[in-house]
């Protein structure tokens, strides 16, 4: 890949490529995510995005807008977001991210932008802490079926991006 021109782009998830995001998520994460998950994906509209790696998917955040749980506002709620272990460090993930931020700038409703992330996930978290991310809590036993079953919750609010 090095010396070589590359581009990076987002593309909308749709029912025709929706199996390439269910194919990247079981390589990427260690948790299955089931149809219920992808079906409520295709409702969110620009809150979830393909990313392409010279025409080649690689990566994708996925997000859904809720409710904030302790104030009147809302909050994005980042529920994966990754990239092909090849892709990165190449932009592909600030890339996926900086889209949901812009989306937050334009929304005056959204207050914070939160995640869950393996407390094992050293790189994650080092990677959202450089977007400002703050871990705001740890909850036992939120994953099932893998180790660790901890995860912390990464918190930023949207003053400021």
């Amino acid at each position: 890949m090095s010396g070589a021109p590359f581009r990076v782009e987002l593309g909308d998830i749709t029912p025709h490529n929706i199996k390439q995001l269910k194919k990247l998520n079981s390589v990427i994460f260690p948790v299955f995510y089931n149809d219920k998950f992808y079906r409520n994906v295709l409702e969110q509209g620009e809150f979830s995005k393909l990313a392409y790696f010279n025409d080649v998917v690689v990566g994708a955040v996925c997000c859904r807008l809720e409710n904030c749980p302790n104030g009147p506002g809302k909050q994005v709620y980042i529920m994966t977001l990754g990239c092909l272990a090849p892709y990165r460090r190449l932009g592909t993930g600030t890339l996926l991210l900086e889209h949901i931020f812009k989306i937050c700038r334009q929304r005056k409703d959204v207050d914070s932008i939160c995640l869950h992330v393996q407390i094992n996930n050293e790189e994650a978290i080092a990677f959202y802490q450089k977007f400002g991310f703050e871990i705001t809590e740890t909850e036992e036993a939120y994953y099932k079926r893998i180790e660790p079953a901890s995860a912390y919750v990464l918190r930023r609010d949207t003053t400021g991006l």
